[in-house]
C-alpha cells in the first residue's frame, strides 16, 4: 500500500519509491544519488531504506546550494 504525503513525513524510514517521492524526483535520479552515496540510505537485509530524518537533513544541508 502507498503511504500518503502526510504518513510519509512521519515514517521512520521510506523504500526507494517513497523516498523519491517524499525528495519530488525521479526514482532514477534517487537511485543515481544513492550509487554515488550522496544521499543517506541504510540496508536492512536486501532492502534499501531511507531514513526520513537523515533525508530531512541531507535537504536542509543543500538549501541554497545549485547542483
Amino acid at each position: 500500500a502507498e503511504l500518503r504525503v502526510d504518513q510519509l513525513c512521519r515514517a521512520l524510514h521510506l523504500r526507494p519509491a517513497e523516498a523519491a517521492r517524499f525528495l519530488a524526483i525521479s526514482p532514477r535520479k534517487l537511485w543515481e544519488l544513492t550509487n554515488c552515496r550522496e544521499v543517506p540510505a541504510i540496508r536492512i537485509g536486501r532492502s534499501l531504506r531511507y531514513p526520513t530524518d537523515e533525508l530531512r537533513a541531507w535537504v536542509a544541508g543543500r538549501s541554497g546550494r545549485r547542483s
